[in-house]
């Protein structure tokens, strides 16, 4: 009587490794976008720093410094137009509040989504 074999076959190799592979690409795509908003958050909070020895905000000022910042980090999306700068009750806030489409093959692409507030006061 034979028996019976064991070990993965070249075919089952290859259901595994194909999602692997996959979810691996997907990650070093995702990489820059997730670096990018660590320097958005990094500038934001220097930024809140900065203006809690300031008694007085105004939005414009703010958005001006964090455009400096941005400039000097290489963050390029998204612009300091797009950060969120109000009055949250007797509180200053910044928001970032912004998506990246990053294509990964053909038309089907990964939509990150990216949120942070950060309090000036």
């Amino acid at each position: 009587m034979r028996k019976s074999q064991r070990g993965v076959t070249l075919i089952g190799w290859v259901i595994l490794l194909v999602p692997v592979g996959v979810i691996g690409y997907a990650v070093i795509l995702m990489t820059p976008k997730y670096l990018n908003y660590y320097n958005v958050v990094k500038a934001m909070n220097q930024e809140a720093a900065e203006i809690k020895d300031n008694p007085t905000v105004d939005p414009n000022l703010v958005r001006l410094a964090l455009a400096r910042r941005f400039d000097t980090g290489y963050i390029d999306k998204p612009s300091s137009k797009d950060i969120d700068v109000h009055r949250d009750g007797d509180h200053w806030v910044m928001v970032a509040d912004y998506e990246e489409l990053v294509p990964l093959v053909g038309n089907v692409s990964i939509l990150v989504q990216f949120n942070k507030q950060v309090n000036l006061q």
